[in-house]
């Protein structure tokens, strides 16, 4: 049996990145699949982000509507069945339950949900904080418990964040024990946003190991004491620059420069009748390898894009790589069929019947049982000041179920029809855009200005000659007396025209050579002003503070290299340099 875990950073990205969901998840050739930052709402569940073929998923969706926090985290766990009924597959979860705390119940429409085992000392307002955040899918397969989870990430200076992550992991632990207390093996997978040693970090200094949540960490591994083990580190012992995700603003990927968080944990006895003699674990009887799927990072060694202040081309995939281990000698469970959390089940999934009512702002009375070939929808009438010719008041005649359907789709297609056109509207918005060259463009009114005038000086010598009246600008007679010819005429309105449009010309040319006489002006300023890192010579690259505080939107500019080991010549030398004196912190 083979389990991945993997922080996909948006469900909905990775879907389109490999075609569609089964290809992403027969990419792993797992039978469980558990990932982490779905970034999905519960109304956003349709079948292409969560039914494939072969596959029964299990989601859990954020429920708070805090600020920043809609449509953020959400996990989900895919198992790969060849059966979805009475079937003794392993992979198949006997049980399924959304959150850790039991209060958010093992169906959708459980009403009885009550708190988990063990959790009995919090209050519900604490259990249900924890647990609003789509954080924790727990699938039971009979031999062991497996929890998907995204641990919550808490900058140094958010103690809100910070005593949310320590309730998480204190009301979780809490759940682990009771589990093991009644003999259950327990599976740990995914994100937890904790490295827990330095060999686990890139930059990890003196005091990197004394962070409390690391310490909690490693209190709960058999090294320690605790029941778990890090299943990575137990086939791997003393590897180092194994890391599993990296910043995505630092280029740091190009030097493997990131950190380990994304883990695979696993406790309790083995599956052997005899398992309380020396040496026999999950680990040592159950346990094949586990490894890093490093062929997913976004950037990969050869013809990859090198950082310049940013990739020249976008990367395509997360910034996290997804972690596997493989098991041995797990025998079948009893018949069992899917569990009722499974996506199946879902009315988005299943579809829900909907109204052209809902497209409206106003109803008076709906009319179900619309019979329109190819559509799975019921019909409504439309408000009275919307179309009077087609609805009558209430003391009309009813019209027949067919007639308003058919007159409700004719003006809904009317409707549409005369809507703007969206390519229309991007192409007059586009339009108003305007570029430094057009503020040196020839200014169309000139040039009626100047046609104008043209016109005016044919007219003028049109009048002339009708009024057979001697004028300066008038063309002067022949020997003869004759009226001056039409080829006279037009030879001089062309000269005048030629003349117009000559001037026209140079006009433009000049303000030509203003615009880029300016613009190469700008961009020697921009040269001079751009400072050039100490470590290599180079130009840097300017930045804003986006975090909150005293700096906030103020620029800085830093060394244009990807983030890497400061022993690397090639990666970046840690200029920083604020753009100007008032931008320094007092």
């Amino acid at each position: 049996m083979k389990i991945v875990t993997y922080n996909v950073n948006g469900l909905r990205q990775r879907i389109s990145q490999f075609g569609s969901l089964l290809k992403l998840l027969n990419s792993f050739d797992a039978d469980i699949i558990c990932i982490q930052e779905t970034k999905l709402r519960r109304q956003e569940l349709t079948a292409d982000f969560s039914i494939a073929d072969g596959y029964e998923s299990f989601f859990s969706c954020t429920r708070t509507s805090d600020k920043g926090r809609t449509g953020y985290s959400g996990v989900a766990t895919f198992c790969r069945v060849k059966s979805a009924f009475s079937s003794v597959e392993v992979a198949l979860p006997l049980a399924a339950e959304e959150g850790f705390t039991g209060l958010l119940g093992c169906s959708r429409k459980d009403e009885t949900a009550s708190v988990a085992e063990g959790l009995e000392e919090f209050s519900r307002e604490e259990l249900l904080k924890v647990d609003s955040e789509g954080r924790c899918i727990i699938t039971d397969h009979g031999h062991f418990v497996l929890f998907n989870l995204y641990g919550p990430r808490a900058e140094s200076d958010d103690a809100e964040r910070i005593q949310f992550k320590l309730n998480f992991f204190k009301i979780l632990e809490k759940r682990w024990e009771s589990l093991l207390g009644r003999g259950r093996r327990i599976f740990v997978v995914g994100d937890l946003n904790i490295a827990p040693c330095a060999i686990d970090r890139c930059d990890a200094g003196p005091d990197f190991e004394n962070n409390e949540f690391r310490t909690w960490f490693r209190s709960m591994l058999v090294e320690s004491g605790g029941h778990f083990f890090d299943v990575f580190r137990a086939k791997n012992p003393n590897r180092r620059d194994a890391f599993t995700c990296w910043p995505s603003n630092t280029g740091a990927e190009q030097f493997n420069y990131g950190t380990r968080i994304d883990h695979i944990l696993c406790a309790g006895s083995c599956l052997h009748e005899e398992h309380d003699i020396e040496g026999h674990n999950l680990i040592a009887c159950h346990v094949k390898e586990c490894n890093i799927l490093t062929e997913y990072k976004r950037w990969k060694p050869g013809n990859a894009p090198r950082w310049k202040g940013g990739w020249n081309i976008k990367l395509e995939g997360s910034d996290h790589a997804p972690v596997y281990t493989s098991l041995v000698k797990i025998p079948d469970v009893s018949h069992h069929s899917t569990p009722s959390l499974a996506a199946r089940y879902l009315p988005s999934i299943h579809g829900l019947q909907q109204t052209l009512g809902d497209c409206s702002h106003s109803v008076k009375r709906p009319i179900t049982n619309c019979n329109v070939p190819g559509a799975n929808i019921s019909c409504c009438s439309l408000d009275q000041d919307s179309e009077n010719t087609i609805l009558k008041n209430d003391n009309s005649e009813d019209l027949t179920e067919e007639a308003a359907c058919n007159t409700t789709i004719a003006f809904n297609r009317r409707y549409i029809s005369s809507m703007p056109n969206q390519e229309t509207k991007k192409r007059a918005r586009k339009s108003q855009q305007l570029s430094l060259r057009s503020f040196f463009q020839k200014n169309s009114n000139l040039d009626n200005g100047l046609d104008s005038s043209a016109t005016d000086v044919s007219g003028n010598q049109t009048g002339v000659l009708d009024s057979n009246s001697q004028s300066p600008e008038a063309p002067v007679m022949d020997d003869h007396g004759g009226s001056p010819t039409r080829s006279d005429m037009n030879g001089i309105a062309s000269s005048q025209g030629q003349g117009v449009q000559e001037g026209s010309r140079y006009l433009e040319k000049e303000k030509n050579n203003i615009a880029l006489l300016e613009w190469q002006r700008i961009q020697l300023h921009m040269q001079n002003s751009i400072p050039l890192c100490k470590g290599h010579r180079e130009p840097c690259v300017s930045r804003v503070v986006k975090k909150p505080g005293p700096t906030f939107g103020h620029r800085f500019y830093v060394c244009a290299r990807a983030e890497g080991p400061s022993s690397n010549p090639e990666a970046n030398c840690g200029y920083f340099r604020w753009a100007s004196m008032k931008s320094r912190p007092k």
